[in-house]
């Protein structure tokens, strides 16, 4: 192998040419024939028995060529790629420039592996927010927890804004019903705007046994085709009227709704959780606003097929986010009237975020030559054992040592711009 020229361009974009020489070229001619003559056909000769030298007295010396090349090419792009020292991020592009008997020349474009140049990464200032926790913070915690808990009970009285309404209905559009537009006994809590606009609002003011046509009109970018932009009468019957019914807040609910005997006992609870997750929510916003300073401060150019892996990576996440709710992501993707391609174009900006993060801290470490000794990745993987209760075996068994040490060094690399800098008050 010959590396014969490195011609780089924008975005990180570089082209290879390399030569494969005659002995390597040969070589792999020869592993071509013994791989294709049992499927040539040679008169006089048994399958998989006529020479090469027959074969190609026939079929020309060209008849191994392109086989050969697909065996010479790994090894030749993989040694040039390692005597440049590149990095690519995706799947060249391959051009054939030159071929004989003698070798080939092949000239391979792909987008490699960014540098960066770090700018400014310690003294920084970045906000961090209070983590104060007001009673305000406690009352509405509190009132969260008496919404949970409270019950619906039946009430003789038109339907309200806010009120559960047990109701029976069907669609049709032009007086024909249509899939999915019918339901019984359905519990529809009005205001919540789970239906489409100007069904809820038409209910209120109905009254337990009553019954009535409602008009109303689909979204034009509603997910059905066939009903979008559509108008349509639903027949509706209201079988019952329903009110939250809120428990008091005193030492009953405390022990009915946690492990405390008085409400004041829970409040204080609330105030530490509270306060520990305002710490944690701060500690992350103040880390995550530094990096993105060392981010903006610094100079690299990242290739388009870097942000485009990334963005699947973060749909890929979001597909199984989606899928652990029950819902399968082609269902997802038919409700929301959205292509997956839509979706990977929306996460490229995220993406790039990301990415231009992840790039800062590798950056950081190779200026400040952080290592992580295997001492420290055994106990991570000591401490990750005992968060999820499996044994140490175990949890060697599915993450692999070098994404350990990495997440090591990343840390130390993020506690050297976050130890170095000033937080600032909102």
């Amino acid at each position: 192998m010959n590396l014969k020229n490195v011609e780089k361009h924008e975005k990180n974009m570089v082209t290879i040419t390399v030569e494969v020489g005659k002995d390597e070229f040969a070589a792999a001619i020869e592993k071509a024939y013994k791989k294709q003559v049992k499927q040539i056909k040679i008169p006089g000769f048994r399958p998989g028995h006529a020479p090469r030298k027959v074969i190609e007295g026939m079929y020309g010396v060209e008849i191994f060529f392109d086989e050969a090349m697909n065996i010479a090419f790994p090894a030749a792009y993989e040694a040039a790629l390692e005597e440049a020292k590149l990095n690519p991020v995706e799947h060249p592009q391959v051009e054939v420039t030159d071929i004989s008997a003698d070798g080939f020349t092949f000239k391979a474009t792909f987008a490699n592996y960014p540098e960066v140049k770090l700018g400014e990464y310690k003294g920084l200032s970045a906000v961090k927010p209070s983590t104060e926790v007001s009673d305000e913070d406690v009352t509405k915690k509190l009132e969260q927890m008496q919404e949970r808990n409270a019950r619906l009970v039946s009430v003789e009285r038109e339907a309200q804004n806010s009120d559960t309404v047990v109701i029976d209905f069907e669609g049709k559009k032009d007086g024909v019903p249509f899939d999915g537009g019918k339901s019984e006994s359905y519990p529809l809590e009005l205001g919540s705007g789970s239906f489409i606009p100007g069904f809820e609002e038409q209910i209120v003011g109905m009254k337990a046994g009553e019954e009535k046509d409602i008009d109303v009109t689909f979204p034009a970018d509603y997910h059905a085709e066939d009903l979008a932009g559509q108008a349509v009468v639903f027949s509706i019957k209201l079988h019952e009227v329903k009110v939250k019914e809120m428990p008091e807040l005193d030492d009953e609910f405390a022990k009915d709704v946690s492990e405390f005997d008085t409400l004041d006992e829970l409040k204080a609870d609330i105030r530490k959780k509270e306060e520990e997750s305002k710490e944690t929510a701060a500690k992350q916003a103040f880390e995550n606003n530094l990096i993105e300073q060392v981010a903006e401060n610094m100079e690299c150019d990242i290739p388009e097929a870097m942000i485009e892996n990334q963005a699947r990576r973060v749909v890929d996440d979001y597909k199984m986010q989606v899928q652990a709710q029950g819902v399968k992501f082609a269902d997802y993707l038919q409700m929301t009237g959205m292509k997956e391609a839509d979706l990977i174009d929306s996460a490229k900006e995220p993406a790039l975020h990301q990415l231009r993060g992840s790039l800062a801290l590798e950056a950081i470490i190779k200026a400040e030559n952080i290592e992580a000794s295997e001492e420290e990745a055994d106990a991570e993987f000591q401490k990750m054992a005992d968060q999820y209760g499996l044994k140490l075996e175990d949890v060697k068994k599915y993450l692999r040592v070098a994404d350990v040490e990495e997440q090591i060094k990343r840390e130390k690399a993020l506690k050297i711009v976050v130890e170095s800098a000033t937080a600032k008050a909102e």
